[in-house]
């Protein structure tokens, strides 16, 4: 099974900062859109933020806290997350839209990286 790896995710005080990194798998070709979604429990996961080419998208949420940047040399993502909130915590997904051989166009997800802000 493809899927992405991140790594970054831990326990922070309300303010703090984190840098949460998405590594591609090399099975995963012409990525267009990667990003990153998030979920708390009994909730539906939603999008944090996405990145095409040189465009970026953010929830409102965010805006203005977290950086969403892509390295496509080193095939990696990245967010970078300051001043966090309580309100921030949740289990943070990587995905990429990309093609997989023998698969066709997929949106593939990560495992998932824990983020818990301590108020």
């Amino acid at each position: 099974q493809v899927e992405l790896v991140e790594s970054g995710g831990g326990l922070v005080q309300a303010g703090g900062s984190l840098r949460l990194s998405c590594a591609n798998s090399e099975r995963i070709f012409h990525i267009s859109k990667m990003g990153w979604y998030r979920q708390t429990s009994g909730n539906q996961r939603e999008l944090v933020a996405d990145i095409i080419g040189d465009g970026t998208n953010y929830a409102d949420s965010v805006k203005g806290r977290f950086t969403i940047s892509r390295d496509n040399a080193k095939n990696m993502a990245y967010l970078q997350m300051n001043s966090l909130k309580p309100e921030d915590t949740a289990v943070y997904y990587c995905f990429a839209d990309g093609y997989v051989a023998g698969q066709g166009l997929l949106k593939v997800w990560g495992r998932g990286t824990p983020v818990t802000v301590s108020a």
